[in-house]
């Protein structure tokens, strides 16, 4: 049996804002195994990013994991399972770059602009191997970056991140991220202005990497395409909730929630294109004040007086497949 990497159980998150408080991540559990690859799926303002961002201890100073447990590798990772903060800060040092790698959508925002590429890649390999000499320290810079596809290495290794593409910029925060060989790599949007072409090579990359170190990966994105391309089960995130998993072909094939549905109608589809896009009327949920019941039930087409008052449990359609919806309870036709 495939050992669970990661679990995370009932995470919330909330933000203190002057307008109130935002409850960007609410009561959500999933879980990876070791060498999967997870896709989360979901609009902007879901809480996709900010969920990765309390695995990975990195909230703004304003958020607060305000319920839940990170378990990973066995250990409670969660900031109240340590006796302070600094305790806390010590663990998540320890992991960060380490055992767990995020890979961050804006590369130009995630590099140093006045260090060179080398000084950053070896810094974060000298953080946790401290006894390497020089030597050694320029010889793994250097495969690090051959090994994400980098040209000419040896001559980037002395450039700004300004001399560099997009698409190179990227290559080397993801040569940060995997040159300690975590065993859970995140990436958040890791394709988000690339062209194409790049975006290609960089999904190859993060495959290729999982399956040569046997690590797990989470993609946070938009983009059905990616998950469909690299990842071996999806979540799919509506208004801080988790609303439906499951894997490639049940969500592609046989999609049940509402919300899924309307995302894959609003992609195009190769095998099908005489069929019309459709759009998701409305706009996301106001986070400040977010719906008692279904996160989704104001742009739901199949909505009822329960869906507004009450959130559904997450209903098991089979052992990989589940969907929080309404329509698959009981109570539903009591209700409706």
């Amino acid at each position: 049996m495939e050992k669970t990497i990661l679990e995370v159980k009932n995470l919330s998150v909330d933000f203190a804002t002057d307008q109130g408080t935002v409850r960007a991540v609410r009561d959500v559990s999933f879980h990876v195994k070791e060498g999967e690859i997870l896709g989360i799926v979901g609009e902007s303002g879901s809480g996709k990013s900010v969920g990765m961002h309390a695995i990975m201890g990195l909230l703004a100073a304003n958020g607060h994991v305000t319920g839940g447990d990170i378990i990973f590798n066995e250990e409670n990772i969660a900031r109240k399972a340590f006796a302070n903060e600094r305790a806390y800060e010590e663990k998540m040092c320890a992991i960060r770059g380490k055992e767990i790698s995020m890979i961050f959508q804006n590369p130009m925002s995630f590099l140093n602009p006045v260090l060179t590429v080398g000084s950053q890649l070896r810094e974060v390999i000298k953080n946790h191997n401290p006894k390497l000499g020089k030597a050694e320290l320029g010889r793994r810079t250097v495969e690090q970056l051959h090994l994400v596809g980098i040209p000419s290495p040896e001559t980037v290794v002395r450039q700004y991140p300004y001399a560099l593409s997009g698409g190179m910029r990227q290559r080397v925060v993801m040569a940060i991220a995997l040159v300690n060989r975590p065993k859970l790599i995140i990436a958040d949007e890791p394709t988000t202005s690339l062209d194409v072409t790049t975006q290609a090579q960089v999904l190859d990359i993060i495959r290729e990497m999982s399956r040569q170190i046997h690590a797990s990966a989470i993609v946070v994105t938009h983009d059905l395409g990616i998950v469909a391309s690299l990842c071996d089960r999806v979540i799919i995130m509506y208004g801080g909730k988790l609303v439906e998993t499951g894997n490639i072909r049940e969500i592609f094939y046989a999609p049940d929630h509402p919300y899924t549905k309307g995302l894959l109608n609003s992609v195009n589809n190769p095998e099908n294109d005489d069929r019309e896009l459709m759009t998701i009327p409305g706009s996301p949920p106001d986070m400040l004040n977010p719906p008692a019941g279904c996160p989704f039930v104001d742009r739901c087409n199949k909505a009822m007086r329960i869906c507004k008052k009450k959130m559904p449990l997450l209903a098991v359609l089979s052992e990989t497949h589940s969907s929080s919806c309404w329509l698959r309870q009981k109570e539903a036709k009591q209700h409706g």
